[in-house]
Order: C-alpha cells, then sequence, then structure tokens
C-alpha cells in the first residue's frame, strides 16, 4: 500500500519547522492575501518564499501556496504578479477560483483544486483534470465510500482532510461572517460566528379587556446546547487504514491558525499511523496512544467527520472550549544559549518556573522542543522557582536567542488547570 503524503499547515517559521521535524512531505502556507486565512498572524510575506523554498526543499518536503479566495474583478492583475513572482519557489499552487485556474495554466504552474470548489463527484475531478489539474482537495462533504470511488476513475490526485476544524458551510462556502461582521468567509477573513453562543427572544404580548395590545417584553433564553451551528472536530487516527485503502494520495491537516505545538503532536501522530499501516504495525492500541497525543492540544469534541455519514445533529459540539489536556502559559524568552555546555539562559517575564516543570521552547528555526526543567541556576546560586522579573540557566537542546519559552499546565479532569 502506498504511503500517502502528509500534508501540514504552516501559519509562520515555527509551524513550519515544527511540521518538518515531525514527519510532513509536505506544507501549505498563504502569503497574506488571497487566501482562506487572509488575516494577519498566520500567514508570510513574499520576501519569505526564498526561505520557505529553502527549508522545505532542501530537507525534501513540498511547498504549495494557497490561493484559493474569490477574486475580483481588479485584483486580477495582483494575483497574476503574484503567481509568476512565486513560480520558482512552490510545488504547487491551491486555487479555487476560475480566472486563477487559467493563469497558473498560462504560466505552466502546477495547480491543485481547493476544496473551496467543492468537488464532489468524479465527472466533476474528470472536468478539472482536462482544465490541468493534477490534483484536487475532495469536498468535505465525501463520504468514505465516495471518496475511494472519485480516486479510482477520475485519475486525478486526491487530497482528502484527515484532522482540525470543520465548518457548518458547504466546503466552508459561507456568508454568516460577512452578513454579522463585514468579514467574508470567502475572501479568508471569517470571525467564526458559528462558534459563539445563541440566543432566540420571545415576545409575551398583553392586551386588554378588549383584545388592544398594551405592553410587550422581550424575553431572552439561551439556546441549549449553546453551540449550536460549532461543528466537531474531525479525526481520522481510527480509519487511517481505511483512508489508505481509498486511494487518498495525500492527507491534508487543517490548522494554518493554529500554533506550532499542534502542528508537531498532529503531524507526528498522523506521521506514526501512515507508518504503522505500512509496516503492519498499526493496532487499536497505537490508535489510542496517538488519539491521547492530539487531544492534548486544542481541540474541540472529535468526530468522524461525514466520511460515515452526512451532516446530523452529532456533528455539532455542546462547548466552544478547546478540550486539550494541557494548556501553555507564557514564561519568558531564550536570552543566551551555550552551545559547548548545552545550558539554555532564560529570562522570566510571567509564568514562574521550578524544577521538574514541563517545558516547550518555541522558535522560528528552532521549531518546537519540550524538556523537563531540571536544576535551575543563576550564576552559583540554586532556585527553587525562577520567579517573574528574573532570569535562570539549565540544562537544554538546542535553541536559539528569542525563542519563547512556555510551561505546560496540565488540566485536571473537571476541566481546571493545575500544576
Amino acid at each position: 500500500m502506498k504511503k500517502p503524503e502528509i500534508l501540514a499547515p504552516a501559519g509562520d517559521f515555527i509551524c513550519l519547522e515544527a511540521a518538518i521535524e515531525a514527519g510532513a512531505d509536505a506544507v501549505y502556507f498563504g502569503l497574506g492575501a488571497f487566501n482562506m486565512r487572509a488575516r494577519s498572524g498566520v500567514n508570510f510575506s513574499r520576501d519569505d518564499l526564498p526561505e520557505i523554498s529553502w527549508r522545505c526543499r532542501g530537507r525534501g518536503k513540498k511547498p504549495y501556496l494557497t490561493l484559493n479566495s474569490i477574486v475580483f474583478e481588479d485584483e486580477l492583475a495582483e494575483v497574476e504578479k503574484l503567481v509568476s513572482y512565486a513560480k520558482p519557489y512552490v510545488d504547487a499552487f491551491i486555487v479555487a477560483d476560475w480566472a486563477v485556474v487559467e493563469i497558473c495554466r498560462r504560466y505552466g504552474v502546477e495547480f491543485h483544486i481547493s476544496t473551496q470548489m467543492s468537488c464532489s463527484n468524479s465527472q466533476a475531478a474528470k472536468f478539472l483534470r482536462e482544465q490541468g489539474a493534477s490534483r484536487v482537495v475532495l469536498a468535505r462533504e465525501c463520504s468514505l465510500a465516495e471518496v475511494k470511488r472519485i480516486a479510482a476513475v477520475s485519475g486525478l490526485e486526491i487530497e482528502a482532510f484527515v484532522h482540525g476544524a470543520q465548518c457548518v458551510a458547504l466546503s466552508g462556502r459561507c456568508l454568516m461572517s460577512h452578513d454579522v461582521f463585514g468579514c467574508s468567509a470567502n475572501r479568508g477573513e471569517c470571525r467564526q460566528p458559528c462558534r459563539r453562543r445563541f440566543l432566540v427572544k420571545a415576545v409575551d404580548l398583553y392586551e386588554d379587556a378588549a383584545g388592544k395590545p398594551v405592553h410587550e417584553s422581550d424575553t431572552a433564553f439561551l439556546v441549549e446546547p449553546h453551540t449550536v451551528l460549532s461543528a466537531k472536530d474531525l479525526c481520522s487516527l481510527g480509519f487511517v487504514d481505511k483512508l489508505m485503502d481509498a486511494g487518498i494520495a495525500s492527507f491534508k491537516i487543517e490548522g494554518r491558525a493554529r500554533n506550532a505545538d499542534y502542528v508537531r503532536s498532529v503531524v507526528g501522530a498522523y506521521r506514526r499511523a501512515v507508518d504503522a499501516v505500512a509496516d503492519g504495525s498499526y493496532t487499536p492500541q497505537l490508535v489510542a496512544e496517538l488519539t491521547a497525543e492530539v487531544s492534548k492540544v486544542f481541540h474541540r469534541e472529535f468526530s468522524n467527520g461525514l466520511y460515515y455519514g452526512r451532516p446530523g445533529a452529532d456533528q455539532f459540539t455542546d462547548s466552544e472550549d478547546s478540550l486539550a489536556a494541557s494548556v501553555k502559559r507564557h514564561v519568558g524568552v531564550v536570552a543566551d544559549y551555550f552551545l559547548k555546555a548545552g545550558i539554555v539562559q532564560v529570562k522570566v517575564q510571567d509564568h514562574a518556573v521550578r524544577p521538574g516543570d514541563e517545558l516547550q521552547i518555541h522558535g522560528r528555526t528552532t521549531g518546537v522542543v519540550e524538556l523537563v526543567a531540571g536544576e535551575l541556576r543563576r550564576d552559583d546560586d540554586i532556585l527553587e522557582v525562577a520567579e517573574k522579573g528574573n532570569w535562570f540557566t539549565m540544562k537544554a537542546p538546542r535553541c536559539r536567542v528569542g525563542d519563547k519559552v512556555f510551561f505546560v499546565e496540565k488540566r485536571n479532569r473537571k476541566g481546571g488547570c493545575g500544576r
């Protein structure tokens, strides 16, 4: 059985490094405009393209650029400039607008059809192949059986989402955010009103003896479950073998707006699952272990998505909060690293640190490093606690000045947190 590509999200260089280190075969990213995560903080700049390409291709990984939002008339020239500039640095463009398809064809660049096009049958996939597409990201509404049939007859590589947030709208095409906030989801600006609590108002009308209205009273009721439009997260770890058997060429992980810890954990879990199916060691015990691993990072309640049926009430979660088994608290930054000694100096800006604490170090080049704090020192003093405003040194794997340090706080069974 051929191993599928593991395609990871990258919203910044820390996530990019985390994805590569965790075993991703390819990464997808945006450049600020014309993609489905257009808001700041989860995009690179055009000036970053050479470094992205060097980091990926230098380690045998493929970089894919997302250009999958709708495009308006006065933006066509800018999109064409972007395709022309990015062409040497990426292996493919992920597109959803027919104008962008035409531009990619003209420039002779490989392009993949985004899930935003809602391709959900083999005839549509064949047509897209005739237009020059080399891959299609199927609509999330496709069942596992449908995916298998499309992969068998379409003549295209099939990419499918295997993990992460799901949208209440058809393949993510929604007008709710635009209507409520003036921020279009189809332009990558979604404010996620579907994840919020909903109230319903009841109007009580009082009448006099003659039946004429004399008083009106508004009463608000909280809808239960209060997040009626908030879909559960997808987790496919329990049926990775069936996804591979279906002929899916690329396992896509959602999460360009999530942090590097999420990327590292989820990519690492699917890397292990895919490898285990290939070598015959994929077992229920491994699935349980990997599910526990991805449960440590931000997630809503897990589901099988729509692979085993169309939408129903069981696809929605009662909580908009993360169900992660742990949360991260910002400690401070790496002030220095002594390479020969393997010692890091940390400036504590927020959360205090004690020996035995679980820590993570995140950095643009470092990626994500996990460690348990050992002996803490300040010059010749051994510290019981390193408080805010001070610094300390300890043994640590390779990291860099400016990297961020986090304390990993475990949640208790009631959802609270404790040391």
